[in-house]
């Protein structure tokens, strides 16, 4: 027992801070992103110990992004925003599909090269996916977008039969468990969303 929780303490312990990272996102509460630079900065060592390089260096952007992303929740304005009122979940605007979409392809594609020229990563295509689309989704998520959750199903889905293949137990069904509820969470902020335009 004392050699499992030595192999896996580290694993658990992100993997709680995940539970209430994703309980805060559900919520669309400011907290989230203090959450949000403590677990990843943890799990730069966990993903880097395990061969996923893509994912460590994620970790080490979503620490530095949990911060941008405070800045945005706590100061950040759109368009229509009323003087001392909280940033609203919107829609993206139909004009930023094609840019983001470039991006992504761009931030996989380099990626990719990277993982393939500098590691020995055995998965690169995947592992450069997901880091890909989850940059996209922590910058939908800065700026409350409601398509984040779209980017969230798919990263979590492959991130959960990486993390069994790689033998990240903990990891894995916290992932399972977020696929489950970034879809619950679609639907709760669409309906956030609409109560504030109601009240508008």
């Amino acid at each position: 027992m004392q050699e499992f929780l030595a192999a896996h303490w580290l694993d658990m312990f992100t993997t709680v801070l995940g539970l209430l990272y994703i309980w805060l996102e559900y919520r669309a509460h400011i907290a989230v992103w203090l959450v949000g630079i403590i677990m990843p900065a943890m799990d730069i060592y966990l993903y880097y110990s395990h061969g996923l390089y893509g994912d460590a260096g994620m970790a080490a952007y979503y620490t530095i992004a949990g911060v941008y992303g405070y800045a945005v929740w706590k100061f950040g304005k759109k368009h229509g925003q009323k003087e001392g009122e909280e940033l609203p979940i919107t829609h993206m605007r139909r004009s930023l599909y094609l840019p983001t979409l470039l991006a992504f392809l761009a931030i996989w594609a380099v990626t990719y090269y990277v993982l393939i020229t500098w590691t020995n990563s055995t998965v690169p295509l995947m592992d450069s996916f997901t880091n890909a689309l989850s940059f996209v989704g922590l910058w939908a998520l800065a700026r409350k977008y409601v398509e984040q959750w779209i980017c969230w199903i798919i990263v979590d889905l492959i991130c959960t039969y990486l993390y069994i293949m790689k033998g990240i137990p903990f990891k894995a069904f916290l992932y399972g468990l977020y696929v489950v509820i970034a879809v619950m969470g679609y639907f709760k902020w669409k309906k956030m969303m609409k109560s504030v335009e109601c009240k508008v």
